[in-house]
């Protein structure tokens, strides 16, 4: 297991394309979700800078419960349908948003977010968690983040129990 990462600089995409493998390797081996998911959350913010990155688990059939992060606090509960997580979930799809100001019912846990990215992570087609980057940058996230994110939503799933 890898305790340090090897940061690049760069495009995003240059920058994914060297994180990823590391955070495979990271957490491989480790049966402990919330160390991955703490391990997880750190590499990205470690990464890009980014103002927030952590998971929200889903804790029942309507709600979501915060999981590991790295950032400012946040809220702890958020229910199906409510906020972009909540949306996220209820959509079944991953969702930028340019300015989280303008997302209908958006939840603000803290006024210096500003674009968001939510990111499902499925195990037997459920989605068991949602992947929650925020930045204090308007429109910071596109199709690079999406893609990458999706592809590290793989590799945390690979690593989730049945």
């Amino acid at each position: 297991m890898a305790e340090e990462l090897d940061i690049k600089t760069g495009e995003k995409a240059d920058v994914y394309e060297s994180l990823l493998p590391q955070i495979k390797a990271l957490i491989t081996g480790e049966d402990n979700l919330i160390a991955n998911l703490a391990n997880v959350s750190a590499a990205l913010r470690q990464s890009f800078n980014f103002f927030w990155v952590g998971f929200y688990l889903v804790d029942s059939g309507s709600e979501l419960i915060l999981g590991p992060f790295q950032g400012d606090i946040a809220c702890t509960r958020i229910i199906k349908g409510k906020g972009v997580c909540g949306t996220c979930w209820e959509q079944q799809k991953s969702i930028i948003v340019p300015n989280v100001d303008e997302f209908p019912g958006h939840i603000a846990c803290s006024s210096m977010s500003k674009s968001e990215i939510v990111v499902p992570i499925l195990k037997n087609n459920k989605i068991r968690l949602i992947l929650d980057v925020d930045s204090d940058r308007l429109d910071d996230f596109n199709q690079t983040d999406q893609m990458y994110l999706e592809q590290l939503a793989q590799i945390i799933s690979e690593s989730l129990c049945d």
